[in-house]
């Protein structure tokens, strides 16, 4: 099912498996300093091989959602990895978290039921609001290894929501959970690391901030240069460098 969904083999194993809602290798320009080669393309994922100084690199775009990442890392289940990046946008729900700002989760609140019909027995057992947290031994390691490639990596509480739409009518609720961050994914993916059992690291660019009004679109021609140098400098570098790890 990999291999139909997102064209990966099972007689490779990949130095890293990128999980990475909506975005692709092209969207962060690593084709600039990488080999990267579509391997399927779907109507809403696609994978890619990324390969750069004999590291072969798999790359799963999948939809946004807890459910989506669930499904789709499931699917590469079989395969042989020495380690999970996953890759995203975050919105800053407090100040301080700047536009391109680089963060990572130091746990992650679980807004979304699908992670009861990832770890429960019966569907009726909520893991709503749960608190995930990640390996923090391998955290620690790659904000010093982000630390040395001059970059700064931020810990940050997440709040993993199922709606981008309706986390607006619920935001003062979602901020009294005192977390730094909202997005989709995180505390899903860090469950199925766990399963895995490899280690994995989520890093993701701060993309707007509710609390400054730093929004979406109409960014400012400083706020879009951060937010480029976040997603398609630090990102692409990290990636390649914890592959090579």
């Amino acid at each position: 099912m990999a291999a139909q969904a997102f064209g990966l083999s099972e007689g490779i194993v990949y130095d890293a498996l990128v999980i990475a809602p909506s975005f692709t290798p092209y969207k962060l320009q690593m084709d600039k300093t990488c080999k990267v080669t579509m391997l399927k393309e779907g109507a809403y994922i696609a994978g890619y091989l990324v390969e750069k100084n004999g590291l072969n690199i798999a790359w799963i775009k999948i939809g946004s959602s807890a459910g989506n990442l669930i499904d789709h890392m499931a699917l590469c289940a079989e395969l042989s990895f020495k380690r999970l990046i996953f890759i995203g946008a975050a919105g800053g729900l407090k100040e301080g978290f700047e536009l391109g700002n680089i963060c990572t989760p130091s746990y992650s609140i679980s807004g979304s039921h699908a992670d009861s019909y990832l770890m429960k027995a019966s569907i009726r057992e909520s893991m709503l609001f749960t608190r995930i947290v990640p390996n923090m031994k391998y955290v620690d390691k790659v904000i010093e290894i982000g630390k040395k490639k001059g970059y700064y990596i931020r810990k940050a509480g997440v709040f993993c929501t199922p709606s981008i739409a309706l986390e607006y009518a619920h935001l003062d609720e979602i901020k009294s959970f005192d977390t730094d961050l909202i997005e989709m994914e995180t505390s899903s993916f860090y469950l199925m690391t766990d399963l895995f059992e490899l280690p994995g690291i989520a890093l993701l660019v701060v993309s707007d901030n509710s609390a400054t009004g730093a929004a979406l679109v109409g960014r400012t021609e400083e706020q879009q240069r951060q937010y480029d140098y976040g997603r398609n400098v630090v990102l692409p570098d990290m990636i390649i460098t914890l592959a090579a790890e």
